[in-house]
């Protein structure tokens, strides 16, 4: 059996996943991010939220079994997986990248093939993505390179150095750490430092119930306030030299790497979040009655509903190509298009919503303002859009 989309044809597994995602979505994510939206970022992570439900029922789903299918070919994985990251935008932006980066820490630990890594770094543990530091954000930073006088460059906010057969991590991560204050592991991307002072950058696995680590409060934010972020404080941590998945030779690279799946991850989630936008529109554009009938029916209405749909199935259509494409031949440039055309989709397609909804699309009892809210953080989320176009812009 295959489903239509647009011109492309989904496969059983992926019917199968969407209709699954599109349930768990529906009956999970929308009502749960819906209340976590209205609570302190203090409440949001208590240990009676409803947080902790959305986190365990995605857990039971077992999404991981469909991408680690061996008979699937690369291109098919990628595809799954932005299908996958669409579905769960459309639900709930901001459970969607908690979900999404709590595997972090898991997929570099299976990078290693080390075993008791594997073990350690298990999904059943929330994760994060600790890159984002005080003074450098969406900004690639190349530690320990020298300026255009010869001199040293900074060391960053947190620097990583081996002493022994240990890394001592010291430092702090910025307020914008996804996950932060709740994870219980983390992929940490920083300085790295040799005898010879700061030789580059670093990949790390780092458990954060270990001794000298601390966080700061919740942040509080604009949109997507059901993804907690928060601070987190390195004093002193030791971790074993085998906690390394990348020294400086590998660390651009990696880096590269993260930052392509990130961005492609960002283009299909954000399709999603589009995509509710414009169907939730629609659905009230043929039952608000004006004139006698169904605003649906007026020539006005009509119009920035067939824009909105022009601009979804463009960024989707755009965003499946670069995620097959990137499977077998990455390119960052592509991943940063993708998504700075989903994000800013995402944030157009919420605003037309909200003009033809009308007064009633500026109140919490209908999804608009909070789709707003949520689109709006994603433009400078992951890099913020003209910054990520400028460094794609020098790869062309």
């Amino acid at each position: 059996m295959t489903t239509e989309i647009f011109n492309e044809v989904l496969s059983e597994t992926e019917v199968a996943v969407r209709d699954t995602l599109r349930r768990f979505a529906e009956d999970v994510m929308r009502p749960i991010g819906k209340e976590l939206d209205v609570m302190s970022p203090e409440d949001v992570i208590a240990k009676n939220s409803l947080l902790w439900e959305a986190h365990s029922k995605y857990a039971e789903l077992g999404m991981g079994a469909f991408t680690e299918d061996s008979e699937m070919t690369p291109a098919e994985t990628a595809r799954l997986g932005a299908l996958s990251s669409e579905m769960l935008g459309w639900g709930d932006a901001g459970l969607a990248i908690s979900f999404g980066v709590s595997g972090m820490p898991v997929n570099l630990a299976q990078m290693t093939g080390n075993p008791a890594l594997i073990e350690k770094f298990s999904a059943d543990k929330v994760g994060c993505w600790a890159i984002t530091e005080p003074n450098h954000g969406s900004d690639i930073v190349d530690f320990g390179s020298t300026g255009s006088d010869g001199a040293p460059m900074r060391r960053g906010d947190c620097v990583a150095k081996r002493d022994g057969d240990q890394i001592i991590i010291s430092g702090q991560k910025s307020s914008w750490v996804s996950n932060g204050t709740i994870a219980q592991m983390a992929a940490l991307y920083c300085a790295y430092e040799d005898e010879k002072g700061v030789v580059g950058g670093g990949v790390f696995v780092v458990p954060l119930d270990v001794d000298g680590v601390t966080r700061g409060k919740p942040t509080d934010k604009v949109g997507q306030r059901p993804l907690n972020q928060g601070e987190i404080f390195f004093d002193d941590v030791a971790i074993p030299m085998d906690h390394m998945v990348a020294g400086p030779d590998q660390y651009n690279a990696m880096l590269e790497a993260t930052l392509t799946g990130a961005n492609g991850g960002m283009g299909s989630l954000f399709c999603g979040l589009a995509r509710a936008a414009l169907e939730h529109s629609v659905d009230y554009a043929k039952e608000r009655i004006q004139g006698d009938k169904p605003i649906f029916h007026h020539q006005a209405v009509k119009s920035r509903l067939f824009e909105m749909f022009r601009k979804v199935e463009a960024a989707r259509s755009l965003n499946l190509k670069v995620v097959a494409h990137n499977a077998v031949n990455p390119k960052l440039e592509l991943a940063i298009a993708s998504k700075v055309t989903s994000t800013r989709t995402a944030m157009e397609v919420a605003t037309e919503a909200l003009s033809i909804y009308g007064g009633a699309g500026i109140t919490r009892e209908n999804p608009i303002e909070k789709l707003m809210r949520d689109a709006s953080v994603s433009v400078i989320e992951d890099g913020e859009n003209t910054l990520l176009g400028l460094i794609a812009a020098d790869r062309l």
